[in-house]
């Protein structure tokens, strides 16, 4: 297994093992204390690198669906080429009525 372990977090590590090593302690035991350490600290920087890996992923998805759903409102912005929905009332009514009589009256009177 490769060591992927930085001089930085090695360092770190040993200052920590150093600062917490208790009287009688032998430099070996400092060591393989250090040494847990750096595999915690790896272990730390592994996980919170998968975090952000799977926040990175959490945010394409959001970014994709908001361009999906500003390109659909998009489409729905243009013109509507559908007939108009209309509604007749009873005063639309009686204006046709009106109408289809005048030109009633208009035809009987050129034709008889």
């Amino acid at each position: 297994m490769k060591n992927t372990i930085s001089t930085e977090t090695q360092q770190d590590a040993l200052s920590i093992a150093k600062a917490t090593q208790k009287p009688g302690q032998t430099k070996e035991q400092t060591k393989l204390i250090a040494q847990g350490i750096e595999k915690g600290i790896a272990e730390y920087k592994k996980r919170q690198k998968a975090k952000a890996r799977e926040r990175d992923k959490l945010r394409k998805q959001l970014r994709v669906r908001n361009q999906q759903a500003s390109a659909a409102d998009e489409m729905d912005d243009g013109e509507d080429f559908s007939l108009p929905q209309t509604q007749f009332t009873p005063v639309a009514w009686a204006a046709i009525a009106l109408l289809l009589l005048s030109w009633l009256g208009f035809g009987a009177y050129i034709f008889l």
